[in-house]
């Protein structure tokens, strides 16, 4: 029965807007659950998921090693490629990681703040002399990628031309993607790689106030990131910054519409702003699925794991947790403590977890003090068929 539910997850439609009944389901029925499609367990409970998140027995394949077919596509390393943080075990991932943290710090990121509000008040500009818009086009798909773009240094005549790249390389991410997504997404690879090292070139005779120069002047007494490594960074940086964020941006607004009362406290009192972006986070997070190969025998909820099976953590599981989350269900702005694992744990938290919030959070404060009316125009507006990444493929909104 648990194998016939993960596959309700992108294929069926009601499943699809609204998975967390079913999750709720999988974590009560089978909260640790070796699925029949490969050597391959979910994991659905909080706690479980945590600890598998943050066990360094779980990570990346190493280069020859064969994962399970599910996880391959998403976290198997590319043989004639460099690795991403994403793909790296200790103690390279220690290293590069350390290296990367001396430029992208939380100082850095928070001084983007009147920056993003400038994007986000550049883009609302003409939503509000619509009738109506599409949120997604309008706003959560270019505002992440100009601002990570402006992080970077890309320079603003640039930016365009890098933005659909940007969103092919966010297939990277899934495992079950659609036909042509993969070939898109290598093409898209190469050229950003391309580009971003002609860059590096020019910011080693040029450094800037900015990420790409951070990176290249980061040391660690004579240990420095290489060209590549700081390319292979940066691209790890939009491809899982972007589509991410973009979802983060429909998701607030839509879950807020879905939730009028709570819509009307954050107009009450705008300082629930910041715990308002993270309950988003954990009520409708952007990011569903964080997947390890088990590199050594691992016990997990009451069930040894062998080597080379997978693991999926499913977050959105483990964030309604009623072991870890009072009346988990509920959508609470005003939550005082928000446990969640939507940026993963452990040695792979995500890095732009500070960049993604301060979007979030410049976003649904430039909307509130704009707006004074959010009204859907499509009471079930689409969902994207992703397994990883959750997001609405639009989203019409008549601002007033």
């Amino acid at each position: 029965m648990s194998d016939e539910l993960l596959v309700r997850i992108v294929t069926d439609p009601d499943v699809i807007a609204d998975p967390y009944p079913l999750l709720r389901e999988l974590r009560e029925t089978s909260p640790v659950h070796r699925t029949g499609f490969s050597d391959f367990w979910i994991l659905t409970r909080f706690e479980d998921c945590r600890a598998a998140l943050r066990d360094q027995r779980l990570g990346s394949p190493e280069p020859g090693e064969a994962a399970p077919s599910l996880l391959a596509s998403s976290r198997q390393p590319r043989r004639d490629g460099p690795r991403s943080l994403l793909f790296l075990n200790p103690p390279d991932h220690t290293r590069i990681r350390s290296l990367v943290s001396r430029a992208f710090t939380p100082r850095r990121v928070e001084r983007l703040r009147p920056v993003v509000k400038a994007m986000t008040e550049e883009l609302l500009a003409p939503m509000a002399e619509a009738q109506g818009c599409d949120l997604i086009d309008a706003l959560a798909f270019p505002l992440p990628a100009n601002v990570i773009s402006e992080l970077v240094g890309v320079p603003i005549a640039d930016r365009d031309w890098l933005r659909p790249l940007v969103s092919d390389l966010a297939a990277t991410l899934e495992p079950n993607r659609q036909p042509g997504e993969a070939e898109r997404a290598e093409a898209a690879g190469a050229e950003v790689n391309q580009y971003l090292n002609d860059l590096i070139d020019r910011r080693r005779f040029e450094p800037a106030d900015d990420l790409l120069s951070g990176l290249i002047a980061a040391s660690d007494g004579e240990d420095r990131l290489t060209q590549q490594e700081v390319a292979t960074t940066v691209s790890l940086i939009y491809a899982a910054g972007f589509e991410t964020t973009m979802n983060l941006i429909g998701n607030i607004v839509h879950t807020l519409m879905r939730h009028p009362d709570q819509l009307a406290r954050l107009r009450a009192d705008r300082s629930l702003v910041p715990s308002a972006v993270d309950e988003v986070l954990r009520f409708e997070p952007p990011v569903q699925i964080d997947g390890r190969y088990v590199r050594a025998d691992t016990e997990i909820g009451g069930h040894t794991i062998p080597q080379g099976h997978g693991v999926l953590t499913l977050l959105g599981a483990a964030n309604r947790d009623p072991a870890a989350v009072d009346d988990p269900d509920r959508f609470d702005v005003g939550r005082s403590e928000v446990p969640m694992l939507s940026f993963g744990s452990g040695i792979h938290y995500c890095l732009g977890a500070a960049l993604a919030r301060l979007e979030g959070q410049v976003v649904l404060q430039a909307l509130l003090d704009r707006f004074g009316t959010w009204a859907p125009l499509d009471d079930n507006p689409p969902w994207k068929r992703r397994l990883t990444l959750r997001g609405l493929a639009s989203l019409p909104v008549a601002f007033s």
